[in-house]
């Protein structure tokens, strides 16, 4: 029976590699992505009866490819699995069959080795014809003895038959799924194909409009100094203030608190999708040329409200010129900014709460509809990546 435990030990390797938490995580993110990705089908299709060529439509465009790279490579991990747990149930239909066959042969070997033992003799006559009382108790028991391996032996060759046909259900359906993802794979390639040549023209057309990137370029940068230089005032006239009255425990409370929440800070938008990254990266037209961001960008579709991504004190409002407004939120020793609002519903001194409405996020009908909201987090004066401190998608 050393087959048998084998298989069960080679099927239960199959079941966990494949039907547990990696398969299930694989298909809750393949399900996460497709979403994204119809949203994001929907900013694009909003934009295209417009024919809107700016570098957040080139930025979305990313993000949507970015996301379906991500899925095929998703499609392909799961085809992996699914291939390796048939690799298994073939070798487990292999064992299962010689296990059985060898349990047939050693079945009929027996019954014959039992008849040839009593000679055709009935089991009562065999009882019967012992020599003494003891004698007929152990043949007795002989028989029952026997009568019980032939019934284990009857039940383990049912059992072990169908678990094979089981396995081969299995197999066909893992072969069937296969097949299915496997379409659905050079489906996604081919989207992925147009979608690459989508944004080859869209960069080949705004390389074309240079000088008007580089202004953009520019008065991106004149925002950000603008902010740069509010925080900076911030923190200047709250160390003189703290000079005279320390910050308050209930705000160092905040502080520890939300440091203790990185990575699991709510959104500031209920959806949209990373449009601009923190830090140094390379300008997605202009050959050579860096863009140093002080947060992110989040692109979402439609008219979005801006909230606050935790507890804590409104500290400034401001308008930027030709920017729309800012507010800048404290909490503790962490400050988190909102940029390109309008009807702002905050002031200064306000006490905020974690998901309370600061405003609308400009909505640019001449980008298909598109809000961006600029979002930064910093710690005083260091600035920090705002994607680090989020909940991941």
């Amino acid at each position: 029976m050393r087959k048998v435990l084998s298989i069960v030990i080679l099927f239960s390797v199959s079941i966990i590699v494949v039907n547990g938490q990696s398969r299930a995580e694989l298909e809750e993110m393949r399900k996460k992505n497709l979403q994204e990705i119809e949203y994001v089908d929907r900013m694009l299709k909003s934009t295209s009866s417009q024919k809107s060529e700016n570098l957040n439509e080139l930025r979305v465009i990313g993000k949507k490819l970015g996301l379906r790279e991500r899925l095929i490579n998703e499609y392909g991990q799961e085809i992996n699995l699914l291939e390796y747990r048939i690799s298994l149930n073939n070798l487990a239909i292999e064992m299962l069959e010689q296990d059985l066959n060898d349990l047939k042969t050693e079945y009929a070997n027996s019954i014959i080795s039992a008849y040839k033992a009593s000679k055709g003799t009935p089991a009562v006559a065999f009882i019967l014809s012992s020599a003494d009382l003891n004698q007929g108790y152990k043949r007795l028991k002989y028989i029952q003895q026997v009568a019980r391996y032939r019934r284990n032996e009857t039940e383990t060759i049912e059992a072990l038959y169908n678990e094979m046909q089981s396995t081969r259900e299995r197999l066909e359906r893992d072969r069937k799924n296969v097949n299915e993802l496997k379409s659905k794979e050079i489906r996604q390639k081919q989207m992925l194909s147009e979608e690459q040549n989508r944004k080859e023209r869209l960069i080949t057309n705004l390389s074309r409009k240079e000088k008007q990137l580089k202004q953009e370029l520019d008065e991106k940068r004149r925002v950000a100094r603008q902010i740069e230089k509010e925080i900076e005032r911030l923190i200047e006239e709250e160390r003189k203030k703290s000079d005279k009255v320390p910050m308050s425990s209930e705000m160092k409370l905040i502080g520890d608190s939300f440091g203790e929440n990185r990575g699991r800070l709510p959104w500031p938008v209920e959806r949209g999708i990373v449009t601009g990254h923190f830090g140094l990266q390379p300008h997605p037209v202009l050959k050579n040329v860096t863009e140093d961001n002080i947060g992110i960008e989040i692109t979402s579709g439609g008219a979005t409200k801006a909230r606050s991504v935790f507890k804590g004190e409104v500290v400034r409002v401001f308008a930027i010129s030709g920017a729309n407004m800012a507010v800048i939120i404290r909490h503790g020793k962490y400050l988190t900014v909102y940029q390109n609002l309008v009807n702002v519903k905050v002031k200064a001194g306000d006490s905020i709460a974690t998901g309370q409405e600061l405003g609308d996020v400009y909505l640019d009908n001449g980008d298909g509809r598109k809000s961006v909201l600029k979002f930064m987090v910093y710690e005083e004066k260091k600035k920090l990546d705002p994607e680090q401190w989020l909940t991941k998608k």
